[in-house]
């Protein structure tokens, strides 16, 4: 029975799909603490105006889950920032 070995090509297109998450995801949660703190804003209060828990509010702000669409947008509109900003594909 032969084993699959992949190949270098594979490797680097995994490795670069899997660091670019860790980076957009680090930098979706720094942006979301950091715009909450400038809204002045509670974790509680962010939550309530988003109909979701301050657990998975904080969840999103320490990197360990994803939000929506729906709320990604949300987020945008309430923190006064746009999608690319959140996701950090943009520095404004």
């Amino acid at each position: 029975m032969e084993h699959f070995v992949p190949s270098q090509e594979i490797w680097n297109i995994s490795f670069y799909y899997i660091f670019m998450n860790d980076v957009l995801n680090n930098k979706f949660a720094e942006r979301l603490r950091e715009l909450r703190l400038e809204a002045g804003l509670s974790r509680q209060e962010l939550a309530d105006k988003l109909n979701v828990s301050v657990r998975l509010l904080s969840y999103w702000e320490n990197g360990q889950r994803e939000c929506n669409f729906d709320t990604l947008i949300a987020l945008s509109t309430l923190l006064n920032a746009t999608t690319d900003y959140l996701l950090g594909k943009s520095e404004f």
